[in-house]
């Protein structure tokens, strides 16, 4: 059970956080901006899910990708659409686990 509702978030094995961000992945944070105004990963980025799709080319695909939201939802459906587009992408989940490796 727990295998499917990881495979439905979007997440894998945990990934190496601490070396993906201290080698220079990018954070994305997905959550609205308002949401994101009340606290976020220092250094992040800040594109809601819904602007993602007309957003993507903001992003250096030359560089991996840890999404994260509040809860892991919506950097899970993030990293399906990056990884669609060629991203290298990890669903960090929620911003305040993705913080704590910052």
């Amino acid at each position: 059970m727990l295998t499917f509702i990881k495979n439905l978030l979007g997440m894998e094995p945990t990934p190496d956080f601490p070396t993906l961000i201290r080698d220079g992945a990018v954070i994305l944070d997905v959550r609205t901006k308002g949401e994101f105004a009340g606290g976020h990963v220092k250094g992040s980025i800040n594109i809601p899910l819904d602007q993602l799709p007309n957003r993507i080319q903001k992003l250096d695909q030359n560089k991996p990708i840890v999404t994260c939201c509040a809860s892991g939802m919506r950097s899970g459906s993030a990293k399906r659409i990056l990884k669609a587009k060629g991203f290298e992408v990890y669903n960090g989940g929620g911003w305040q686990r993705v913080a704590q490796y910052k």
